[in-house]
């Protein structure tokens, strides 16, 4: 599975970085993620700069996307040198956004019926039809959403369960774990993931 992280100026690097590393625990069962952004170079927040391991037209051959957050997203989202390369497809696509990347949805008509963000965003989505919910990761089809810079972990385990299964998506969640924090935090983790796997969509997607 090819996994497209979109990395934006100013993107949080809790959104890429700790999906990048756990998606890429999974490389010797065909996962591969890997920083997607429009130039040579993104710079992070906080002026962390990296270099961007694929264009950012990557996303449409990708088999699954990730739409991080960041401090710029308001702009982005109106920057159509940006949009017009997010030819997502949820029909064949996996398609995650995290806080702020959740606009991204609603820019191109994705937005799920029901959905998660962070509380910045939610009163921007809140002018919208979607219900939106208190839970770290909501999914509907292929669409999850996660709200909350550390429910990163929960969305690379989603992607993970989806591609590779339940059990192997735990077994590496909780390889990064904190020590003495394992079996805690992979049963946290399966009850939040295992409820948002194989969701159908409430209603067709919207503009």
């Amino acid at each position: 599975m090819k996994i497209a992280i979109v990395t934006l100026d100013g993107f949080n690097e809790l959104d890429s970085f700790v999906a990048l590393s756990i998606l890429n625990w999974a490389k010797a069962d065909g996962i591969c993620a890997e920083i997607t952004a429009p130039g040579e170079t993104v710079t992070s927040m906080n002026g962390v700069t990296v270099t961007a391991q694929k264009p950012l037209s990557f996303v449409k051959d990708a088999d699954a996307v990730i739409l991080g957050s960041g401090i710029y997203t308001r702009e982005h989202i109106n920057d159509t040198a940006i949009t017009r390369e997010l030819l997502l497809d949820p029909e064949r696509q996996l398609i995650g956004a995290q806080c702020s990347g959740v606009l991204f949805l609603y820019r191109l008509g994705l937005l799920p019926a029901t959905i998660t963000t962070d509380t910045k965003t939610r009163p921007i989505l809140a002018r919208t039809d979607a219900i939106i919910e208190d839970r770290p990761l909501v999914a509907q089809g292929n669409i999850v959403t996660s709200g909350g810079c550390l429910s990163s972990s929960y969305l690379a385990g989603w992607f993970l369960a989806k591609a590779v299964g339940l059990d192997k998506a735990m077994s590496i969640l909780e390889t990064v774990a904190p020590v003495g924090q394992r079996s805690q935090f992979g049963k946290q983790a399966r009850e939040i993931i295992s409820k948002q796997l194989d969701i159908p969509a409430k209603r067709p997607l919207y503009c």
